[in-house]
């Protein structure tokens, strides 16, 4: 085996990603939550929250010479893990073997934090507005400055890696940081998180209330009937309204009710006929029997049978008519 001053010797990039691979699924096997970088290529980050994070890192001369290294690392999928908590970052790099990173960020502090706030809370409008980057040149310009803005100088950034590399910023330490700008692609509030501040303070609060929650007023300062009848003096019904009776179509002649002749001894109404008379009454009660009923109808006759009725009515000889009236008495001489 060759001898590299205690260096490991080099791992292709496809061996590489294979050790990963199989790293990945053994922990997930094991139970672990992993949450790697997925391997690509072009541009590493391609948000304004993405972009900016990286564009910070290149601006400080102390990272220019390190950080070309970790491109290639970060791209073919060599960060198996990155988490990120408020002011620490904590990674895996797959190399010539396993290594662990820890990067310590600085919160914001309260002052500089505050004075962003109140700069640039009269525009931005919303919180998605400003999760998706869509903000003026102004407020973009005004979050990126070096030294002032949201994004951590090199001297807020404490690196660290386990590898053999004498230098504050390796390899694996670059694909990390690289790494963070193309999470923040994905989720850009973890970089608020990172700073520990809150990312709600740099919305407008006019913004805030557009949504119209909560705009109700306070139950302190609504009167309720009870309180206006007694002010006004006069009573008001609680009571829910009763729906309207729905309302009814107007007749025509050809369609209204034929009214009845009113016959002598029948009843004249329901009503009427339903009325209870008090003994002081002195006026006859009506006579509340119905009327007689209308005689059946015969049933129609064949016409066979007609005529047979016909024929026997003809053979029989009339009755002889007895006068019905008395005979006139005699007059007397």
């Amino acid at each position: 085996m060759a001898d590299y001053g205690g260096w490991k010797p080099y791992v292709p990039v496809a061996e590489r990603r294979k050790q990963a691979e199989q790293l990945v699924a053994k922990a997930i096997k094991a139970g672990k939550t992993l949450s790697p970088i997925a391997p690509y290529r072009g541009a590493i980050a391609k948000t304004f929250w993405g972009k900016a994070w990286c564009d910070n890192l290149e601006h400080y001369s102390d990272y220019a010479s390190r950080l070309p290294r970790g491109r290639t690392y970060v791209r073919n999928g060599s960060v198996i893990d990155l988490q990120i908590t408020t002011g620490r970052i904590r990674a895996q790099v797959m190399g010539s073997s396993l290594y662990e990173i820890e990067i310590d960020v600085t919160a914001c502090p309260e002052k500089q934090w505050r004075a962003l706030s109140v700069e640039c809370a009269s525009s931005v409008d919303s919180m998605v507005e400003l999760l998706q980057g869509k903000l003026s040149a102004a407020v973009m310009g005004r979050i990126c400055k070096p030294g002032s803005g949201l994004f951590p100088a090199p001297k807020e950034i404490k690196l660290g890696c386990n590898c053999l590399d004498w230098a504050a910023m390796c390899k694996h330490v670059a694909a990390v940081l690289y790494g963070v700008g193309a999470r923040l692609d994905q989720q850009p509030e973890l970089l608020f998180t990172l700073r520990g501040v809150d990312p709600g303070d740099l919305v407008s609060s006019t913004g805030a209330n557009l949504s119209g929650a909560g705009a109700g007023p306070a139950s302190g300062k609504v009167l309720d009937n009870v309180d206006l009848g007694d002010v006004f003096g006069i009573d008001i019904d609680t009571e829910p309204f009763a729906d309207a009776p729905p309302a009814r179509r107007k007749r025509t002649r050809k369609e209204a009710a034929p009214q009845t002749a009113r016959t002598p001894g029948s009843t004249a109404s329901k009503s009427s006929a339903t009325a209870k008379l008090t003994p002081k009454d002195n006026v006859a009660a009506p006579d509340m029997k119905s009327s007689p009923a209308a005689p059946k109808k015969p049933k129609p006759e064949t016409q066979a049978g007609a005529s047979k009725t016909r024929r026997s009515a003809a053979s029989q000889k009339p009755a002889a008519r007895v006068s019905a009236s008395p005979k006139p008495p005699k007059r007397r001489g």
